[in-house]
């Protein structure tokens, strides 16, 4: 699915990608029509649980098809360089670590805006097949708010043996055994799965973004790394659950999932032929509705608290070098948070195009939010917020998430190491501390390829003036010639702090190795790409 990390660039995968959405004016539906399609019959068992108060409309009918590799191809050819990390733009780990990103309508005024050159065509008429429609699922509601969520079938539980250790269950063996399959054709799943989709569904067509090319594989992706890690409970399911929340701005609902499940299944057993059979559609059937369950839980609870998004308005735009910005915003009403959090932003200028940035900046008694954003090649959100934001324009923002918080129950020491603009979400975590009054060990190390983008040098070391219990150390990659995760070898030793990291993926990956080995356990190593959480377990 999709991870954030921090660093400049637009990421998905926690929350870009193409996906399960519907505009505020939802298409009627066909009433009753009963279809019959070649997949159709087989998944009748995904079944989808609306939440109730909902509305009890179905999900859309589904269209005649004929063969989708011809009928329609990748939608989208242009890229979106921005890379994966919430500190600044995120383009799905997973992702937004994240799905693909298509808000509800913007208002008119912000329609109006152009887009990309290279926006795919809709897939054309197609003669009709014999179709069917998915069974009207059985209304349920959300479980009690702390009920416990599991994933999966049961696996064996032998005593002794980490979480990471355990055998997998029966269904995680055979989904990794279609995930070893079909890898070698993931871009030909990808695309098989996405015209599945637009020509049974057209109607969800304009729910994506015009150009898909940077985020058109961020969806599958992320349902395939929650398929493939079901029986991860404890790190899954609170992602997964972040995931329904913040697909909240997208208008999803819970009709919308079958259709993507059908195709998910279709694309897969089109391309793991050879191993594809009765107990592994069955195996796949069961994983996704446990997902699809679990976010519409997650939705259904949050909707009684928080609003699906916030309009904020830009009142400060401070150009720290040609290409990095500190853009501060005024939400239009409160927007509780914690700091090292990451939130994901929409400008007017690229509507349904969402981008995951951390806060740089502890909560604050103003209300007002600040955010690191650095300009990067196609990157579009990233590039109208450096170059064409002004105070007075109007932005969106979705809910708060991520897991890099202080454990404010503990004294231990934090090791914390910011990448570029990832020393947003740093700063932040520092000023949570000082607020806090703790006077626990803070070293900060900072990372950047040249002095220019140390841009924020200057505040850190204000702030370990203003507290004695705070060390910041810069570092320069074309000086030095060492990389930020090495550098902290030389200092330590770190075996009773917890970490943080917040930077570009390579980063993040190194620093984990790193950190784990000087002595740092992976249980207080803290960061917010769900691509490497997950794969860390």
């Amino acid at each position: 699915m999709d991870a954030p990390t921090t660093m400049s660039a637009d990421k998905g995968i926690s929350e870009g990608g193409g996906g399960w959405f519907t505009s505020r004016n939802q298409p009627p539906a066909a009433p009753g029509a009963e279809q019959q399609t070649t997949e159709g019959s087989r998944l009748a068992a995904l079944r989808p649980v609306r939440r109730q108060g909902t509305g009890s409309s179905p999900g859309p009918s589904i269209a005649t098809e004929a063969d989708p590799e011809e009928a329609a191809a990748p939608p989208g050819t242009q890229t979106d360089g921005e890379a994966v990390t919430p500190a600044e733009e995120t383009a799905a780990p997973d992702d937004e670590t994240q799905l693909p990103a298509r808000p509800e309508e913007i208002p008119p005024a912000e329609q109006t805006s152009p887009t990309p050159s290279s926006a795919p065509a809709q897939p054309p008429n197609v003669p009709d097949t014999p179709s069917a429609g998915l069974r009207v699922p059985v209304q349920r509601s959300s479980p009690p708010q702390g009920a416990a969520t599991t994933l999966g079938t049961d696996p064996p539980h032998f005593p002794g043996l980490s979480p990471r250790d355990q055998p997998p269950s029966p269904d995680a063996v055979r989904i990794r055994r279609t995930m070893g399959e079909v890898a070698p054709v993931a871009e030909k799943v990808t695309s098989y799965f996405y015209a599945l989709l637009f020509v049974r569904h057209p109607d969800l067509r304009p729910l994506f973004p015009a150009a898909m090319d940077a985020q058109r594989d961020r969806l599958l992706r992320a349902l395939l790394t929650a398929a493939e890690h079901i029986d991860n409970a404890p790190v899954l399911v609170d992602y997964l659950q972040n995931l329904g929340r913040g697909h909240r701005k997208y208008g999803t609902r819970a009709e919308h999932y079958p259709a993507v499940g059908e195709c998910l299944i279709g694309a897969l057993s089109k391309y793991a032929s050879g191993i594809w059979d009765t107990e592994t559609e069955a195996a796949w059937v069961r994983a996704y509705t446990t997902i699809s369950q679990v976010m519409i839980d997650a939705a259904a609870a949050d909707e009684l608290r928080a609003p699906a998004w916030w309009y904020a308005e830009v009142v400060s735009h401070d150009l720290r070098t040609p290409d990095v910005a500190v853009v501060t915003v005024r939400p239009d009403q409160p927007y509780p948070f914690l700091a090292g959090q990451y939130t994901s932003l929409e400008t007017p200028w690229w509507p349904r195009i969402w981008r995951h940035y951390s806060f740089a900046s502890a909560p604050r008694s103003d209300g007002l939010l600040s955010f690191h954003v650095k300009a990067v090649p196609a990157g579009w959100v990233s590039n109208a917020l450096v170059h064409r934001a002004h105070p007075g324009d109007i932005i969106r923002l979705g809910p708060p998430t991520g897991s890099m918080t202080v454990d404010h129950t503990t004294d231990s020491g934090l090791l914390c190491l910011g990448g570029g603009t990832g020393i947003a979400p740093i700063k932040a975590l520092v000023e949570d501390v000082a607020e806090h009054g703790a006077r626990r060990s803070v070293e900060v190390f900072y990372g950047a390829r040249t002095d220019n983008d140390l841009y924020d040098i200057d505040t850190m070391l204000r702030l370990q003036q203003s507290h004695p219990w705070l060390s910041v150390r810069a570092f320069v990659d074309q000086q030095a010639h060492l990389q930020l995760p090495d550098a902290v070898r030389e200092y330590g030793p770190w075996h009773e702090y917890d970490a943080y990291l917040s930077g570009p993926p390579g980063m993040i990956r190194s620093g984990v190795d790193t950190l784990r080995s000087i002595g740092i356990p992976s249980e207080r190593i803290r960061h917010d790409s769900v691509e490497e959480i997950v794969l860390a377990q």
